[in-house]
Parts: C-alpha cells; sequence; structure tokens
C-alpha cells in the first residue's frame, strides 16, 4: 500500500465510522423525540456510510477480509441503533412501573 493510498483508506474509512454514529445519534433522538425529521437526516447518513464502505471494498488495496469486514461492519450498521434503543425502552419500562 503506498502512503497515498494509505492517507485515502484512512480518511474513508474515518468518514464511514462518523456516518455510521451519525446515524445511530440521530435514529435514536429521531425515534425518542419523535421528529421525523431527524430520523430522515439519519437515514442518510447510513445511506452515505453504505456508499463509503462500498467505495473502500472497490477502490482500496486492501485484501478482501478487510474490504469483507468493511461491508459486512456497514451493513450491520443498520441494525444496531434499533436494537439499542428496544433494549434501552424495555430496560426503562420497569423504572417507570
Amino acid at each position: 500500500m503506498t502512503p497515498v493510498a494509505l492517507i485515502q483508506t484512512t480518511i474513508l474509512m474515518g468518514l464511514l465510522v462518523l456516518c455510521g454514529g451519525a446515524w445511530s445519534a440521530l435514529y435514536c433522538l429521531g425515534k425518542a423525540r419523535e421528529r421525523p425529521d431527524l430520523l430522515h437526516i439519519g437515514i442518510a447518513c447510513y445511506v452515505v456510510a453504505l456508499g463509503l464502505a462500498l467505495a473502500i471494498s472497490l477502490y482500496s488495496p486492501l485484501t478482501a477480509g478487510w474490504k469483507l469486514l468493511i461491508v459486512v461492519s456497514a451493513l450491520a450498521y443498520a441494525v444496531i441503533p434499533p436494537i439499542t434503543l428496544r433494549y434501552l425502552e424495555q430496560l426503562h419500562e420497569g423504572e417507570e412501573a
């Protein structure tokens, strides 16, 4: 891997994680505060994260195993916020009763 490719791949991976975090935060805020606009922005962040994962898998000089890990991780981002939010809601239902 050349130094330029290393920097490009690192930047793409950083943006992927940033978009995944934005998706998670905006999803939870949108659902908790019943704000569909935040939810839509979160979904847009997730779509960008998927695009970044695809770009990394197609254009980076990483080996196939790492590319697969990045794509699978990006796909897993879709289910993590809903599962986590559901768990937190169930956890706090017992406290309110």
